[in-house]
């Protein structure tokens, strides 16, 4: 069984955080939110969720860490050395790594997007030091996934679904994402 972690640290952006865990579980993925310090945490336009569990050694039993964004949401990822050490761990036992927005930004902090094709939110490139940075929605290279920011959570969403082998066109279909002309 995959299982996802999505890290919520406070200042978290709700829309991506939200339909990120949402579109996974509709695809039948464990995704557990993990916060830092209280269990209640506070997004960036004032929401706040209750986190699934507190972040810690436990990550390492999931298949994929994902970052998402947000201000001052991505920073405190940024800043939070056990993050960055989580994020090389799972990059040199060869798991997944998603990041969006902001939290693009702890990948280059932690040293893992060298020589990868990544993307980020608008002017990031110079942030995302050692990758190769594209303007495409969703970039998948090797054990990484990027996303764009706050309008791309659901193709993010849809990629890791298939990364895992999930068919998501039943689930594009049931949300609307096709009518409503999702890239």
């Amino acid at each position: 069984m995959v299982k996802i972690a999505v890290l919520m640290a406070e200042g978290y952006e709700e829309s991506e955080t939200l339909t990120i865990v949402d579109i996974l579980r509709r695809a039948e993925i464990t995704c557990d939110t993990f916060y830092f310090g209280e269990k209640l945490v506070k997004g960036m336009h004032g929401m706040y969720v209750e986190g699934d569990k507190a972040f810690g050694e436990e990550v390492k039993e999931y298949d994929m860490i994902v970052l998402p964004g947000g201000r001052p949401g991505g920073q405190n990822l940024k800043e939070n050395p056990e993050v960055i050490k989580m994020v090389q761990y799972f990059n040199d036992q060869n798991k997944y790594i998603g990041a969006m927005c902001s939290g693009t930004t702890v990948l280059s902090d932690a040293g893992v997007i060298e020589g990868k094709r990544v993307t980020g939110y608008t002017g990031y490139a110079e942030k995302l030091i050692g990758g190769i940075f594209e303007e495409e929605v969703v970039v998948a290279d090797q054990n990484l996934v990027t996303s764009q920011g706050p309008a791309t959570p659901y193709p993010f969403a849809y990629k890791i679904a298939e990364i895992f082998g999930k068919d998501t066109a039943v689930l594009r279909e049931r949300m609307l994402y096709n009518f409503a002309g999702g890239k």
